[in-house]
């Protein structure tokens, strides 16, 4: 496999803030949103294999893992790498996904959180829509947000695909140089729709 970086640090985002958790980043991106900040997933990466990166999840001692990107799900060995990591002692492999490959294709076990991209990204239509047959109870669906113009934008797909009460969460995360928490939080508060804000506790705990 190609990976940019494997790394513990303390999750901080999903459901899951704030759980300690093993990274493994993998190379490639099939996107290019405004506000990437993983700029370094875009390159060649180093070649790993699957045996080596569990074994460096093993040796991490931490009780669950996340693969991420980049893009993960673009390396075919990706479903084999998560549930490797299962098997390996996980308790739980989250999938970080930007919601452009299937996302059926990840075993039962994983949680996949799927990045619905908005305008503000650069990069909104790129979405798949066959994943929303593919979400399960279990998984989660991030909206990332610039703007107002975001915000009603994501706000009109969750309610147009009902999924509050299809996946375990939809949560909505600012982009934070350019929209502040707090107006997102009013606005939330003022929709009185079931979404999670989500901040990037890693960030504010100086973390990677």
């Amino acid at each position: 496999m190609k990976v940019a970086e494997s790394f513990s640090s303390i999750q901080g985002e999903s459901t899951y803030a704030g759980t300690p958790c093993f990274f493994v980043r993998l190379a490639g991106c099939n996107l290019s949103c405004t506000y990437c900040d993983t700029v370094l997933s875009r390159g060649a990466g180093r070649s790993c294999e699957i045996a080596a990166i569990v074994e460096e999840f093993r040796g991490s001692g931490m009780p669950i893992a996340e693969i991420t990107g980049g893009e993960p799900l673009l390396q075919e060995e990706t479903p084999a790498l998560a549930a490797a990591l299962l098997a390996a002692g996980a308790r739980t492999v989250l999938v970080e996904t930007n919601g452009t490959r299937d996302i059926g294709v990840l075993p039962a076990g994983t949680v996949a959180v799927m990045d619905v991209k908005c305008p503000g990204s650069g990069c909104a239509g790129s979405f798949n829509p066959v994943n929303l047959d593919r979400l399960r109870r279990h998984d989660e669906v991030k909206f990332v947000l610039s703007d107002r113009a975001d915000f009603d934008w994501a706000v009109a797909f969750v309610k147009r695909h009902a999924l509050v009460g299809r996946c375990a969460a939809v949560l909505f995360s600012p982009v934070v140089i350019r929209l502040p928490p707090e107006e997102l939080a009013r606005w939330l508060l003022e929709a009185r729709l079931l979404v999670r804000l989500q901040l990037q506790l890693h960030k504010s705990l100086g973390m990677p």
